[in-house]
């Protein structure tokens, strides 16, 4: 059988509303025991009735439990201003900051040339000094990288012709050496097999290659 949904007003009658107290404080005292074994938690229940008849309940000591709640209740009534207070500042900064970023938004656009038509005189003129500093600084800083690397370079050029010099030098006390000895020159040449073979082969051979008449050998005796 499905109970009844029971309406939550004021009981009426005197006698039922005295055995729905007993019945409903048995039951909560119940379960108020039952969450301190079953979970180990710290559970403490007063009840006082219609009449003013205390009826308590607490899984370890009722006094040091009340003190516990009261001195977390004032630490948390000690800390909410503060934390009122700060969270006030926060809001503060955070909207500075969106403000700050609303400015620096609107001169981006501005220096890209948009959002021209609300500028006035003064700002315009203002905005133009600024774009002018800028390229300054721009052309500035293009001037100085630019000598750098004619720097570089020029420095790249004066070791390229010290090594260039340097490379002659050694060319020319070599090819003075080989003048100075040319005994040691030919030595060098005959240590060569290959060479000396070929160039006795050559020395050998006999060509009648001739530029010009021949003239005969009856020619020469008349």
């Amino acid at each position: 059988m499905v109970r009844g949904k029971v309406e939550l007003k004021r009981i009426e009658n005197t006698t039922s509303r005295q055995v729905t107290f007993t019945k409903r404080r048995n039951g909560l005292l119940k379960k108020a025991y039952e969450l301190s074994v079953l979970c180990d938690a710290e559970v403490a229940l007063i009840i006082f009735s219609q009449k003013g008849k205390l009826y308590e309940f607490s899984s370890s000591n009722m006094q040091k439990t009340i003190e516990k709640y009261r001195a977390d209740v004032k630490k948390d009534e000690i800390c909410t201003p503060e934390n009122e207070v700060h969270v006030q500042q926060l809001k503060q900064e955070a909207a500075a900051i969106q403000q700050q970023i609303e400015q620096l938004e609107i001169s981006q656009r501005r220096l890209l040339g948009q959002d021209l038509v609300s500028c006035s005189v003064e700002e315009l003129s203002h905005l133009d000094s600024k774009l002018e500093h800028t390229l300054r600084t721009i052309r500035a800083r293009k001037t100085q990288l630019f000598k750098e690397q004619v720097e570089k370079l020029k420095a790249k050029e004066r070791y390229l012709l010290e090594e260039n010099a340097r490379l002659c030098k050694e060319n020319t006390s070599l090819c003075q050496k080989r003048i100075a000895n040319p005994s040691q020159a030919y030595s060098t040449k005959q240590k060569d097999p290959v060479t000396s073979n070929q160039n006795s082969q050559f020395s050998e051979v006999e060509t009648e290659l001739f530029v010009g008449l021949r003239v005969s050998q009856n020619s020469t005796n008349l």
